[in-house]
């Protein structure tokens, strides 16, 4: 059985991290549609359990659209570092359907999966989102780090169904983390809905997200499936969040 902290029932892990012990603690507030759930960590507070801090408030909710482009690898942005949402995970994690969500807003029928890269933005009066993912293969990997520089958040998706594969993506995560000290990140734990699914608080300690440094992070359960008429609350919090964000970094 997973466990579940905060967002919706959804669980998120969330803060401006200095983690030790291999516990965190959370201190980011974050609006959501039904409750949210705030720690942090501090490098002298080993051994301590997450504390919750359930405040309900407004969704933020951003109807949008998206324009998909898949091109073979992008040409270099014209505008600043730090304007992207990077997209990143091994493959079949389920990235392209959650990055669909991301920026329609709601259920794709049929996604293929990414075999380079993925650039998708949202473009309205108000808001104005650039998504890139690359694919997760292993020939496509040695492009994620070159991205990092001009990414504003580091989105690492997780297959939780699939635990054979958490140290890979253990050490693909914290060799990006290596070269960008202070990215935000959040790490989705996808395919919940799958039968024997890793919880986040199990996925926190197989991808020693303790160790990631003092940066927010960001954890949360995810999954996409078809036939459902809404985006899971896991998905929507997540989507939210990114908004959020991208708004406040401007």
């Amino acid at each position: 059985m997973s466990i579940m902290f905060g967002l919706r029932e959804a669980g998120v892990l969330g803060a401006s991290l200095a983690l030790a012990g291999g516990v965190a603690y959370l201190v980011w507030n974050y609006t959501s549609s039904s409750s949210t759930s705030t720690s942090s960590t501090s490098s002298s507070s080993a051994g301590k359990k997450p504390q919750k801090d359930v405040k309900s408030e407004q969704p933020v909710v951003v109807p949008a659209a998206a324009q998909p482009v898949v091109a073979a690898e992008p040409e270099k942005a014209s505008e600043p570092a730090g304007t992207q949402v990077l997209v990143l995970g091994l493959d079949g994690a389920g990235k392209t359907s959650l990055l669909n969500c991301f920026s329609t807003g709601c259920l794709e029928p049929d996604v293929q999966p990414t075999q380079g890269f993925n650039a998708v933005s949202i473009n309205r009066e108000d808001l104005h989102i650039e998504f890139l993912e690359i694919g997760g293969k292993e020939e496509l990997r040695p492009y994620w780090r070159r991205y990092l520089s001009r990414a504003l958040l580091l989105v690492f998706v997780v297959d939780s169904s699939n635990p054979a594969l958490f140290p890979v993506a253990k050490t693909h995560l914290h060799e990006l983390l290596a070269s960008e000290p202070r990215l935000p990140l959040m790490v989705l734990a996808n395919k919940q809905d799958l039968p024997g699914s890793c919880g986040i608080t199990d996925l926190h300690e197989a991808l020693s997200l303790s160790e990631v440094g003092d940066r927010r992070l960001f954890l949360i359960d995810t999954y996409v499936k078809k036939g459902e008429a809404e985006l899971g609350s896991g998905v929507q919090d997540a989507r939210d969040l990114i908004i959020q964000m991208v708004c406040d970094g401007r």
